[in-house]
């Protein structure tokens, strides 16, 4: 499942790099335009190739990133800095744009398949990671795939803390271990440049056989309960009867 939450991310940062090609795309266009008809007017084709050079050159350095990006630029294969959000410039076959680090907050949901609690009972536990990159220098120059590296370390913390927990602690104290989560994984991928906002367990799921269990468990002891009811009504009433039956004498 880890998987099927990294791709999106993938894709949309190809996505991202195939729109920040189409703004110089354009201006190549528009100059290639404006050159043919100069030169068409003036007859001498020279303009024509001065003004496809300048529109190559401005295709090859011009790069456009959006308010929520940062653009990792490298140059020759080292580490030159960030650029964005809003266009900037590279020296052609120089630089290179590395990686574009989305800064919003991104929710990652993730899973816990058959995990055996402190009690041994297998359950199933589904829940959601708000996180996001405050550093995106960290994010790319420390870890390889830091959104695929956010989603494996989600589901290993709560693997752990499944493993550490009671039954009865994942089914009442969520919002205790939903902060416990938090804390694990937020020092866990704080040295790569991301914090995490906040971690919800929505579901947990347990075997069918012990659900009808617990359903019989809870349904004696209301039975229980009503019984007791019943029978400090009656003990009352029969108090009361003796009591009566004391004043009639």
């Amino acid at each position: 499942m880890v998987n099927k939450q990294v791709k999106p991310g993938v894709l949309r940062q190809r996505k991202s790099k195939r729109r920040n090609y189409l703004f110089p795309a354009k201006v190549l266009l528009v100059m290639f335009l404006l050159g043919t008809g100069t030169a068409w007017l003036a007859g001498d084709g020279r303009i024509l190739l001065l003004l496809l050079l300048v529109g190559i050159g401005i295709s090859l350095s011009l790069r456009i990133a959006d308010e929520w990006e940062k653009a990792v630029v490298l140059r020759v294969g080292k580490y030159k800095g960030l650029k964005g959000p809003g266009h900037f410039w590279l020296i052609p076959l120089v630089d290179s744009v590395a990686y574009w680090i989305d800064q919003r907050v991104v929710a990652t949901p993730f899973m816990a398949e058959q995990t055996l609690t402190r009690d041994t009972v297998p359950v199933n536990v589904d829940a959601i990671l708000f996180w996001m990159v405050w550093d995106p220098e960290k994010a790319a120059l420390e870890v390889e795939n830091y959104q695929e590296a956010v989603a494996r370390t989600a589901q290993t913390a709560l693997r752990d803390v499944v493993g550490r927990s009671m039954l009865s602690d994942l089914l009442a104290g969520r919002e205790q271990l939903d902060h416990v989560l938090q804390d694990i994984i937020d020092k866990r991928t704080e040295p790569w440049g991301i914090t995490v906002q906040s971690v919800e367990i929505r579901d947990v799921v347990i075997p069918e056989l012990l659900q009808d269990a617990m359903s019989r468990e809870a349904q004696a002891e209301r039975e229980r309960r009503a019984r007791i009811i019943l029978g400090t009504a009656e003990t009352e009433i029969a108090h009361r009867f003796v009591a009566a039956a004391r004043a009639y004498e």
